[in-house]
């Protein structure tokens, strides 16, 4: 009697111990995801768990990622990227094998074609495009250091694509037996409000670190339709041209004439990321570490030349600044170290690009550039004032909703703010500089004693002047920083990871950002971004006549 008491006692205990971790894991699987909505939110910062640092070291280049496995002129470093709208892309490859040193011959580009065939399967590929090809040169006019020219770089354009339709494709030269393998992407959808790509991955400050590595590795879990990658590549200009590296480049090498770079670790870059945006088209905006300046003042030379940007399509023409619809997203992509002010040519681009915006079509509107305007941690602190001070009540009077940005190393989401005050029709400003770059983590806050910069150190090249000041009205008045996390910022977290952007129709969008040492499912950080057209309509009306008709 006793044992079968016993037994009953064990069993009811089982089945309410199950009953309730079953009742725990519902309430889980159904907490609900805060919206916008529910803001503006008090602010949170993450507790920072020194272990969870990773490992932001390079890998070397005698990791088989990295290493170059074609033969002659076959295709390497594929890529894809967008144009415009759905009905174009761009196909971007090397071929033939970089120089580095002192005495380097550049390979002739007009020896081997720039064609792809493609069609909607795989035998036979009925089309066929023929673009163009380049080769640069990065040269610095100093004794000892080493000079390098790029392979063969190309560049075609892809037209006439059906939406939402997957695509086979090879790229090369059939006329010398260099074409590469058969590969795919999907293009996006059409533009509606009611059509948009499933997932958007947004990462930045990537680099190519064991760290970065995990963060690709999370990413192509994710299963993106689109990367947007905001800035700060490939990390080149942390070594001297002999190959030397250091996490940072000033403290090392204090005494070399010009900031040298060491251009193959782009070519690193390209094939270790070749097996992503070979299918998933990438999106890059400039950053800082792009810079790479050279021989005759010449800057930007490998990332304007390495990448296909749509700039004539978008009518920038530039490589630093221009936009693209995915489905019912109009993104617009600013160059924030090149001139920004309301005389400059980004500037009267920009005011054109945004009135010429259909919010029927596209009623989404994100805006991507490098360094964050709303930023409270230590590292570059007010940096992009000017910026901000020039372009910010245009970005906001036309209700742009997301910001994206990088350039610091943690991760850090606002609440809905204009001019330093929070505003329902103001858009999230998100930072994701955590993509895993060797210069480690940004770890402190500016809102933390003794950890407020100096004002001084916010001089802006592009604006050769001092924008940052103290703030003027709210609760740090009279400070150049809070004494606490300032109201703008909703959540920030010292972590290495990326972000997923889900548009689910004209009004709501799931963003969620993943930790690299996190299991893939786990979620770091997630919110619903919701439009409100109603209470927010773009605050600018346009005459005939204006900017939007030219």
């Amino acid at each position: 009697m006793l044992k079968h008491a016993l037994t009953m006692t064990f069993w009811w205990s089982f089945l309410f111990s199950l009953a309730t971790a079953t009742t725990t894991a519902i309430n889980v699987a159904f907490t609900p995801i805060p919206s916008t909505l529910d803001g503006p939110f008090e602010p949170v910062t993450a507790p920072y768990d020194v272990s969870l640092r990773g490992s932001a070291v390079d890998l070397p280049d005698t990791d088989p990622r990295v290493r170059r496995r074609v033969k002659g002129f076959e295709p390497e470093q594929i890529s894809v990227s967008l144009s415009v709208n759905y009905d174009s892309v761009w196909i971007s490859w090397i071929t033939g094998e970089f120089q580095i040193g002192n005495n380097i011959m550049p390979l002739n580009h007009t020896t081997v074609a720039s064609l792809v065939r493609y069609g909607t399967s795989r035998i036979p590929l009925t089309h066929e495009a023929i673009g163009y090809s380049l080769v640069y040169n990065q040269l610095y006019p100093f004794e000892g250091l080493q000079n390098y020219t790029s392979g063969i770089i190309h560049h075609v354009r892809l037209t006439g694509l059906k939406p939402n339709t997957r695509y086979y494709y090879r790229c090369g030269d059939p006329s010398i037996s260099a074409m590469s393998d058969i590969y795919h992407f999907r293009t996006m959808p059409v533009s509606g409000p009611r059509s948009y790509p499933k997932r958007i991955a947004v990462v930045g400050d990537l680099g190519l670190t064991y760290n970065t590595t995990d963060t690709i590795s999370h990413l192509k879990r994710n299963k993106a339709d689109l990367v947007l990658l905001v800035g700060d590549v490939t990390y080149a200009n942390l070594y001297l041209t002999n190959g030397t590296g250091s996490d940072c480049y000033d403290c090392s090498f204090p005494q070399t004439p010009i900031h040298e770079t060491y251009q193959p670790r782009w070519d690193y870059w390209g094939r270790f990321m070749q097996s992503l945006i070979s299918k998933t088209p990438i999106m890059v905006v400039e950053g800082n570490h792009e810079i790479e300046k050279q021989a005759g003042n010449q800057t930007f030379v490998a990332y304007s030349s390495r990448f296909a940007f749509p700039s004539e399509e978008s009518k920038s023409l530039s490589a630093f600044y221009y936009s693209f619809n995915a489905g019912g997203i109009h993104f617009i992509m600013l160059g924030a170290y090149v001139p920004y002010s309301k005389s400059a040519k980004q500037y009267k681009w920009l005011e054109m690009d945004l009135a010429n915006v259909d919010r029927s079509m596209t009623p989404w509107l994100v805006a991507v550039w490098h360094p964050p305007w709303y930023n409270s941690y230590k590292a570059h602190y007010k940096e992009a004032e000017c910026m901000r001070v020039e372009m910010e009540e245009l970005l906001y009077s036309y209700g742009v909703d997301i910001v994206f940005n990088g350039h610091v190393h943690a991760y850090e989401r606002s609440n809905r703010v204009y001019n330093y005050t929070l505003d329902p029709c103001g858009p999230v400003h998100i930072t994701v500089g955590d993509g895993g770059n060797r210069e480690k983590m940004a770890i402190e806050h500016a809102d933390e004693a003794g950890n407020c910069p100096e004002p001084s150190s916010t001089y802006d090249e592009s604006m050769d002047a001092f924008c940052a000041t103290n703030f003027t009205s709210g609760p740090a008045a009279g400070k150049f920083c809070w004494d606490r996390q300032p109201d703008f910022s909703a959540f920030r977290e010292s972590s290495f990871g990326h972000g997923i952007l889900e548009v689910k129709n004209e009004t709501w969008a799931l963003w969620t950002w993943y930790r690299n040492q996190d299991s893939t499912g786990k979620v770091g950080d997630q919110i619903y971004i919701v439009r409100q057209p109603d209470l927010c309509p773009a605050l600018i009306t346009l005459p005939k006549g204006s900017v939007a008709d030219i």
